[in-house]
């Protein structure tokens, strides 16, 4: 897109995103050492030499272009270090103005986010790309299905344990495609991690989404 601009006559730099994209390296690792102590550091070491040319790329596409942010590869899963690491919760504008963090990404799994307040979900490169120009998602308004979480986990039982239960009810009720939004007091009893979990598994029970409220 920058060299139809250059061709004609204009600033290629004014192509840019339009929104804050962070792209994160991952899934790019092969195992070629198990096995011992040293196998992540050269699997990693490997994994440099092997895309030596496409993280170069990347590198400079960092510099090149505004409101791009690379995280290189080895920093972990992409919904894992944007839930640690990239997620805003509230954004402010060049006015000052507040507004809640959103995010759509070309994993399935972005549904993560939704267990820290971050309404987000996973769509096709081509939606993703249509967003970084500026262009909106069109979508059909969902249906919005509450799901009511009371009391407190058991002693020895784990959001493993909690989130399969949630499946199994909202497979028998069937959310393809509706937003779930988790709500009652039970909800303050989950750390972060255990509601990122439940989020994380939402395309096994087919919603689109798995939200918490922050509380």
């Amino acid at each position: 897109m920058r060299d139809a601009v250059k061709s004609l006559g204009d600033d290629p730099v004014k192509i840019n995103p339009v929104c804050p994209v962070d792209l994160v390296i991952d899934h790019s690792v092969q195992v070629d050492s198990y096995g011992n102590l040293e196998a992540l550091e050269k699997n990693q070491t490997i994994e440099f030499e092997r895309n030596k040319e496409r993280f170069n790329f990347l590198k400079w596409g960092q510099k090149a272009f505004k409101n791009l942010l690379i995280v290189p590869p080895g920093s972990g899963i992409v919904h894992q270090v944007n839930l640690e690491y990239l997620a805003r919760t509230v954004c402010a504008d060049d006015d000052g103005i507040l507004f809640p963090d959103s995010v759509v990404g070309t994993d399935s799994h972005t549904t993560m986010i939704d267990g820290l307040g971050v309404l987000g979900w996973g769509v096709g490169g081509i939606e993703a790309e249509a967003v970084m120009l500026g262009q909106p998602i069109s979508m059909v308004i969902p249906e919005v299905i509450g799901y009511k979480l009371v009391g407190k986990m058991p002693q020895f039982a784990t959001s493993t344990d909690l989130v399969l239960t949630i499946t199994k009810n909202l497979r028998d009720l069937g959310v393809v495609g509706k937003f779930v939004e988790f709500f009652g007091p039970g909800v303050a009893n989950l750390s972060i991690a255990d509601r990122a979990t439940v989020a994380n598994m939402c395309p096994e029970y087919g919603a689109t989404v798995g939200f918490f409220p922050i509380t």
